[in-house]
């Protein structure tokens, strides 16, 4: 553990706000009564916390975590470790759901049979939009494409009062920051980019469907406490160096697993300097070094976004509530580790291919690319999505474009720019942000997530090996245009931009020039954003927005057509125990057959295929075809082979091996549940909870991992799928396709019996029997999830 002392006072004791002098516009203001954390009952129950903790100091992100505690005492009665140790009970503020998740997220929440629900939830279409040839088009075809899913998100949100944002409204994370967000405020999102409101200095945390659904129907939800790392900055930004290389660079020291079951904290003077949508895409992408989530201490830059976005009765409300010390770190809080990172030394940072933490100085970065025998071209250029796309963003890339127009210039290759959200994008076009990029050759996208998740129709390079630099925040194989040979590179949109200019790979815009038709040289000048508009923010077209706290309308009809191809109604799996089941081992999972084992990176977009399959997110039967089909699987570990899995028991007439789809297929026709052994941080990525529904229900009881990513081992107990470490990373390559397994000792850790361990029986294909020691993360509450079969079941259970 790391004791820090804050360097500023007014860092530990909340942040001395100065009315704001801001050079823009005043905006309008918005009834914020449903969105304004209840501060003085988080700062009492605090003051409970502290007691039972004995006054030690605390973090912003324990502070945050605690004052949402639904019953203190039990959570942290018995003085042991809390973090990394203890379950905490939950009861976020908010919900929000993509298009894409809330599909099963609903359908989950039909179940329950409630009318409406708990907290504030809302549902934003941008997730089902692709992008072809520019924003009018692609959003009316989209929206003719996935009516049915719409109509049906818009019917359920009207009968349980929900907020329903429709197609062309934005992207989720960008309006949550826009409208939503709250400092303290504790929320969850159905997406692994949920952290993205963290910028405003609260913990905001992906989740599956049905984690959401605790929070819907009012039940505490459940989380291990993290850890909390401290990323203590100091310096100021300057010159191409931007909050994204802050991000870029931190998940070259932490690397994909680094931030796994840990908060990320950042704190020092470096903080007060960064705008809050800078900030922003620095939590955003601490998805992708694993965080539960990232925070900061209330400043005056959050302040001033949300006077300017319509919430200045929060701002009041935080003020006051930072005024108490609630929205920072305490004086001598103590880090689980502390990071230090000095924002003067930062340059521009590229992070890829394959994987977002192969992290890369920009000017190593064209020997990087001539060592790896890559040719020196760029092929396309993207900016925007949840990461990118604040206004902060697109006027500094628009003072490169008109640097650029103004020598001459437009860009060599495709350049698609996507904004944030629907005031984002008529903020720009009002500002004559959206002209300056379209003359240098941008096409400007739908409000959508569009490439980013794979909702690309591109029509170039299939097949064929080339590099394209985003904005974005994830770059796994064929993850945006259905590639594998693409290479997907992350860095700021100025970097991204600049090098759009060139075409190359190697261009370094710090230090290169361009040669303009005259045969004369021009270099760049860095360039400055504007955080916030002079003249305001304008909303654009409020068709696209929901009412506010809208009531639920319980005699609305839930739309589902019965011969649907796209949702249908869920039905609850069965329990893995009792006489009805077949299973005749009591409390023990029956025998297991192993269906594969899984070599290597193998993230949520390997199991459950995004892009084309986002149409069959409400149909759990259809988007079970995609189990592990994708191209970019990971490996087969006996053979090599992608996508081939291997049926040892096999009737006659059937093949050998089969896709893995169709042998899992095979297992569950036979009755036969299975079980699978795979590598570490296994399902890393999107927080899609498909790739736990598909492995269910095709039969899986069990899968047995060297490390499991944080969302996903979650998402897996939710549906009744037993999560299990090895004890002995070495353990993995004993288990083949073919074995059987058995659990000994998950009776013991059901009925409760202290200090109970499991081990795995395993009988080889060739008779050879042994047992092996297993780790588990498996809390009381999940256990009860895991006997009932499902932590809906156990849900609904509770509530008849």
């Amino acid at each position: 553990m790391f004791s820090t002392t804050l360097r500023s006072s007014s860092l530990a004791a909340g942040p001395t706000l100065r009315r704001c002098l801001a050079t823009h516009a005043p905006s309008y203001e918005k009834d914020c009564s449903s969105i304004t954390p209840p501060y003085t009952q988080l700062i009492e129950k605090l003051e409970r916390v502290r007691e039972l903790l004995n006054n030690r100091p605390l973090t912003l992100a324990e502070k945050i975590l605690y004052s949402h505690l639904n019953d203190p005492e039990k959570s942290l009665s018995g003085g042991g470790k809390i973090r990394g140790e203890s379950y905490l009970q939950l009861t976020p503020q908010r919900v929000a759901m993509q298009d894409a998740s809330a599909q099963m997220a609903l359908l989950q929440f039909m179940s329950a049979g409630l009318s409406r629900c708990a907290v504030s939830t809302s549902i934003h279409c941008d997730h089902l939009i692709q992008a072809v040839d520019g924003a009018e088009s692609d959003l009316k075809r989209s929206i003719a494409s996935n009516q049915e899913v719409f109509d049906f998100l818009e019917s359920a949100a009207r009968k349980y009062g929900i907020e329903f944002w429709k197609p062309g409204s934005g992207i989720i994370h960008q309006i949550v920051l826009e409208n939503y967000a709250a400092p303290g405020m504790l929320m969850l999102g159905t997406d692994s980019h949920t952290p993205n409101a963290g910028g405003l200095g609260l913990l905001a945390i992906g989740v599956g469907g049905a984690d959401a659904v605790d929070a819907m129907t009012g039940t505490p939800w459940e989380l291990k406490a993290p850890q909390v790392v401290g990323i203590h900055l100091t310096g100021k930004l300057s010159g191409w160096a931007t909050p994204k290389d802050l991000i870029l660079h931190l998940a070259g020291k932490l690397t994909v697993r680094g931030g796994t079951g840990r908060i990320l904290e950042y704190f020092g003077p470096g903080v007060a300097s960064q705008s809050c949508t800078g900030l922003a895409t620095v939590a955003n992408m601490g998805a992708e070094v694993g965080a539960t989530t990232s925070t900061f201490p209330y400043t005056e830059n959050m302040h001033a976004y949300l006077n300017a976005t319509g919430r200045a009765p929060v701002a009041r409300a935080a003020d006051m509530a930072a005024s108490t010390g609630f929205l920072s770190a305490d004086e001598g809080a103590e880090y689980d580790e502390v990071i230090e990172i000095n924002l003067s030394e930062l340059e521009p940072t590229i992070n890829g291919p394959f994987t977002p933490d192969l992290a890369t100085p920009l000017s190593k970065f064209g020997s990087f690319v001539k060592e790896q025998g890559w040719k020196d071209e760029l092929s396309a250029g993207l900016i925007g999505s949840c990461t990118n796309s604040s206004y902060e963003d697109m006027t500094r890339v628009a003072e490169l474009a008109k640097q650029a127009k103004a020598a001459g210039l437009v860009t060599k290759v495709p350049f698609l720019c996507t904004p944030g959200s629907e005031q984002i994008r008529a903020t720009m076009e009002r500002d004559g942000v959206t002209n300056t990029l379209q003359d240098v050759g941008a096409v400007v996208l739908a409000n959508a997530c569009g490439p980013c998740i794979g909702q690309w129709k591109r029509d170039d390079m299939k097949g064929e090996e080339n590099a394209i630099l985003t904005s974005f925040n994830r770059n796994f194989k064929s993850r945006n245009d259905g590639n594998q040979l693409t290479m997907n590179f992350l860095a700021s949109p100025t970097i991204v931009t600049a090098m759009a200019f060139s075409g190359s790979l190697s261009f370094n815009p710090m230090t290169d020039t361009l040669t303009l038709p005259s045969g004369k040289p021009f270099k760049f000048a860095p360039p400055a954003g504007q955080d916030l508009p002079t003249e305001g923010f304008t909303q654009g077209n409020t068709d696209y927005y929901p009412s506010p706290t809208p009531e639920p309308q319980p005699e609305t009809e839930v739309i589902i057509s019965a011969d649907s191809q796209r949702l249908e109604l869920l039905e609850p799996f069965q329990s893995h125990f009792g006489k009805e089941t077949g299973n005749e081992r009591g409390l023990e999972l029956p025998p297991l057959k192993v269906l594969m084992r899984v070599r290597g990176k193998c993230t949520t977009d390997h199991i459950s295929a995004a892009g084309p399959w986002l149409k069959y997110k409400g149909h759990l039967t259809n988007i079970s075809e995609n189990l592990r089909m994708s191209m970019r699987t990971a490996v087969n570990d006996e053979g090599g082979d992608v996508n081939v899995a291997f049926d040892h028991d096999r009737d006659a007439g059937e093949t050998e091996s089969d896709t893995i789809p169709g042998v899992a297929k095979r297992f569950k026709a036979r009755g036969q549940p299975w079980t699978l052994v795979v590598d570490d941080n296994y399902g890393e990525g999107s927080a899609r909870e498909h790739a736990a529904l598909q492995p269910r229900f095709y039969g899986c009881a069990m899968i047995v991992a060297r490390s499991f990513a944080r969302i996903h081992e979650t998402n897996l107990k939710k549906q009744g799928v037993l999560p299990l470490w090895f004890a002995d990373k070495a353990d993995y390559s004993r288990i083949g396709s073919g074995d059987m397994v058995e659990t000994i000792g998950l009776a013991d850790l059901i009925e409760g019996r202290q200090n109970a361990a499991v081990k795995l029986k395993v009988t080889k294909r060739t008779g050879e029997v042994f047992e092996i020691p297993t780790k588990h993360t498996m809390s009381e509450d999940q256990l009860k999830w895991f006997l009932a079969g499902s932590a809906l079941n156990f849900i609904r259970s509770q509530m008849s």
